[in-house]
């Protein structure tokens, strides 16, 4: 999720306006709703300092807004949960165990992001079981979905 969208989510969780925003951040109210939709649309890239003051008015941290980097132990944490905004991302303990689990009733990405994790864990298993090697299991997952057997279909890019 670029830098506009994880704004406008987390505005709209605030129940802000644009123009409220705007303000908070200190643009003009005659301008605040038209460089907020900017921002927010990806038409504008906000620089640090921008960021900073957006993520104090909507009460997070910068990175929240940030595109994550996974390559990072806090980038990959902030991917978590936006993926648990998007997708209904689900942490739970259970018998001693942390579990991530996509709940596909949080909407129609959910619903397919749970059907491609569930392919997945199909090859996977079919992996720990001796069924396929590793060369294979990686085949499954580097050209994913190419060789994904179970009847799901996904979009891919052209």
């Amino acid at each position: 999720m670029a830098i506009g969208e994880r704004i406008r989510f987390i505005r709209n969780l605030r129940g802000m306006t644009q123009k409220y925003l705007g303000t908070l951040v200190g643009f003009s109210e005659r301008t605040a709703d038209i460089r907020m939709a900017q921002y927010e649309a990806g038409t504008r890239t906000p620089k640090a300092d921008l960021t900073k003051s957006l993520a104090a008015a909507l009460d997070v941290s910068p990175l929240a807004l940030q595109v994550p980097d996974i390559d990072t132990d806090l980038g990959f944490m902030h991917t978590l949960f936006a993926l648990e905004d998007l997708y209904g991302l689900t942490v739970e303990r259970r018998d001693g165990e942390v579990l991530l689990r996509i709940d596909p009733r949080k909407g129609r990405n959910a619903a397919t992001a749970s059907e491609m994790i569930d392919a997945w864990a199909s090859a996977a298993e079919k992996y720990r079981a001796g069924e396929i090697s590793r060369d294979e299991y990686d085949k499954w997952r580097y050209f994913y979905p190419l060789y994904d057997d179970t009847q799901i279909t996904a979009k891919v890019p052209s």
